[in-house]
């Protein structure tokens, strides 16, 4: 029954594999799926043998579920992260490479196993998470999606020609090659508005559509080429301020 009963749990874990294998499932589940399939047939053909051989096996599963309830209260912390690491490597809302927010840190997914995530974070250093708290949490990916876009707010001071302002804006925009247009599917034209009137400043919101790896570069150039020219063609940044007028008897 044992030699018969090992030979089946071999089959079994090498027809695991290769259905694994041929569904791209994530190694790191498939390893922990087989192993935990395969150790606890092997309990199971154990537990079978030794009740073949006429001993009485009650009192040895009564041991085994008591044992197995304590470890587990004594792991629950640990077995949250298990089945943290299974829901995230089933449902992958993000992969290695990616870049992600999440639990307060932002940085690029170096490693994902079954019980932590790595990430290492843009000023090079290594954050682990937990898989129990980062599959209970908000996960924000930037990485998915081959577009995203660049939404900026300008403030420029009352008097100045609204329409004139949009125009100077666009032209700075279309300046930039790696700003895309409603050609690419996805995308949509750059477009510029008055968004607000308030009390010191009038402000234009700015959108344009970029390629994600281009987004960082193409924001911080962006800002840097209507700060050095919208004063150029005179247009005056707006900052908070206050009139004070004193009157004498």
């Amino acid at each position: 029954i044992y030699m018969l009963g090992a030979w089946l749990i071999k089959r079994v874990k090498k027809l695991l594999l290769r259905i694994f294998e041929r569904r791209h499932t994530e190694r790191t589940l498939a390893s922990f799926v087989s192993s935990l399939v395969s150790i606890s047939m092997t309990v199971l053909l154990i537990i079978i043998t030794v009740s073949t051989l006429g001993v009485d096996t009650t009192s040895l599963a009564a041991l085994l579920a008591a044992g197995g309830m304590a470890i587990g209260m004594a792991m629950s912390g640990t077995v949250q992260n298990f089945a943290g690491g299974i829901m995230l490597l089933v449902f992958k809302p993000f992969k290695v490479g990616d870049f992600i927010t999440a639990q307060g840190f932002s940085g690029t997914v170096t490693d994902v196993s079954i019980v932590s995530t790595k990430i290492v974070s843009t000023d090079n250093h290594i954050v682990v998470i937990p898989n129990g708290t980062l599959s209970n949490g908000n996960i924000d990916n930037y990485s998915t999606n081959p577009l995203r876009r660049v939404d900026l707010e300008i403030s420029v001071a009352y008097g100045a020609d609204a329409d004139r302002c949009i125009e100077t804006i666009l032209d700075i925009v279309h300046g930039d090659k790696r700003i895309i247009d409603a050609q690419t599917p996805g995308a949509a034209d750059p477009f510029v508005a008055l968004s607000s009137l308030n009390a010191s400043d009038i402000t234009f919101v700015v959108r344009v559509w970029v390629h994600t790896p281009d987004y960082w570069n193409v924001r911080f150039d962006l800002n840097k080429s209507l700060y050095t020219q919208l004063p150029q063609q005179g247009f005056e940044f707006a900052y908070p301020h206050m009139d004070v007028t004193l009157i004498k008897n």
